[in-house]
């Protein structure tokens, strides 16, 4: 599978796992792992997961479905609440989501979010974190471009990703977020990249052109709502699948090459902002 090369020369995949709502419901966990583990025998090996998802039951998941491959394969991201990113909190909270995954280390740490407690010191946290061996690199979540200044600000100049909503209907951080992190050799990791709930898909993928460019490519809608986000070079995306049938309907994204005319008709049908937008987080 395609990377994306981080600063740090650790290699980012450009489509990984999602793992939002996972791991909760009894009568769904045997075919969650079933699709986790399919995404990485296919080659999706970043699977992204949170302490927030359940209170750790998706990364209790995560770690029972990874548990027959090789660590060394596999991408593995987590993330830590805002109220537990100072120096009270991080270390335990890393090291509890460790131990539900069943590993020494993260890849990628990332702040879910930000609340009160200064980048300074949530900077120099995840610095010590890496210097312990516990997480490879670290990252940030719904932060917008002034957000992301102040992080630089305090120290965090090797942050190598921001974590953001973006689907084709929801393009606001090409307008200025996106510039931003590409002066600053840092990537945009793309949640919900099938719109956050089902009544926005399902607005998207009934539009005809959507469903024209599917149809000429023997593909789903979504598969096109997917491809569109893995064009832009700069971006790697995390998608939810909790089926072997929509992992292997994910993987078909990867496949996916526009015609000049259909990258013009669906930029017509859903054009980049021509102004700053508020950061989508929904």
């Amino acid at each position: 599978m395609r990377a994306i090369r981080l600063k740090n020369d650790i290699f980012l995949p450009i489509l990984g796992q999602g793992t939002w709502n996972m791991g909760e419901n009894p009568d769904t966990r045997k075919d969650e792992i079933e699709a986790l583990r399919c995404g990485i025998e296919h080659g999706m090996n970043l699977i992204d997961t949170a302490e927030m998802y359940g209170e750790g039951k998706a990364e209790e998941l995560t770690g029972e479905a990874i548990r027959p491959f090789r660590r060394e394969q596999l991408f593995i991201v987590s993330k830590v609440y805002p109220w537990h990113a100072d120096r009270e909190n991080i270390f335990i909270s890393c090291e509890k989501s460790l131990r539900r995954l069943g590993t020494d280390y993260l890849d990628m740490y990332l702040l879910h979010w930000h609340e009160d407690i200064p980048y300074e010191e949530t900077v120099s946290c995840m610095h010590e974190l890496m210097a312990d061996g516990m997480i490879r690199s670290w990252g940030v979540s719904n932060l917008d471009t002034a957000d992301m200044e102040d992080v630089a600000a305090a120290g965090g100049s090797d942050c190598m990703v921001d974590q953001v909503l973006y689907n084709i209907s929801a393009r606001g951080i090409e307008y200025d977020l996106l510039p931003w992190l590409k002066e600053h050799d840092m990537k945009a990791m793309a949640y919900c990249p099938l719109a956050h709930d089902a009544s926005q898909r399902e607005s998207i993928i009934s539009h005809p052109v959507i469903r024209r460019i599917a149809l000429a490519h023997h593909v789903s809608p979504c598969t096109v709502m997917l491809g569109f986000v893995l064009q832009n070079p700069d971006v790697c995306t995390i998608v939810k699948a909790g089926s072997v049938k929509h992992v292997k309907e994910n993987l078909k994204a990867l496949d996916l090459k526009f015609t000049h005319t259909e990258w013009l008709k669906l930029n017509e049908a859903f054009p980049a902002p021509d102004h700053k937008m508020p950061l989508a987080t929904e």
